[in-house]
């Protein structure tokens, strides 16, 4: 985790398994087994997860149980899979979504 954020994950009386890393925009990002990608972001302390396609502008979680659009992000090549609901997992590569570069064929 970069040294300017600060971990939001709750650690005191809660048990769980050996930790593993996967990569969000080329940065380690500690997740446990059974987190989400978005758990594990958030836990981390990164909010934007996506840009929209008109302004740039940054979204993040909204309702974060897989009803909206805003915590899309790109897993391994593959777009437009929302954070909430994919189960982080060792050695993946998860970038933030810019929709600009998706409607220019761009990405």
């Amino acid at each position: 985790m970069s040294a300017d954020r600060i971990s939001n994950r709750v650690e005191q009386g809660v048990v769980r398994a050996e930790p593993f890393t996967f990569k969000f925009n080329a940065e380690p990002i500690q997740a446990y087994p059974g987190e989400t990608i978005a758990a594990a972001l958030l836990a981390a302390g990164i909010r934007a997860l996506r840009r929209t396609a008109k302004s740039g502008a940054p979204r993040g979680i909204f309702c974060g149980m897989g009803v909206c659009f805003d915590c899309l992000v790109v897993v391994d090549g593959r777009p437009h899979l929302r954070a909430c609901l994919t189960e982080a997992r060792p050695g993946m590569h998860v970038t933030m979504q810019d929709e600009a570069d998706w409607l220019a064929g761009r990405a």
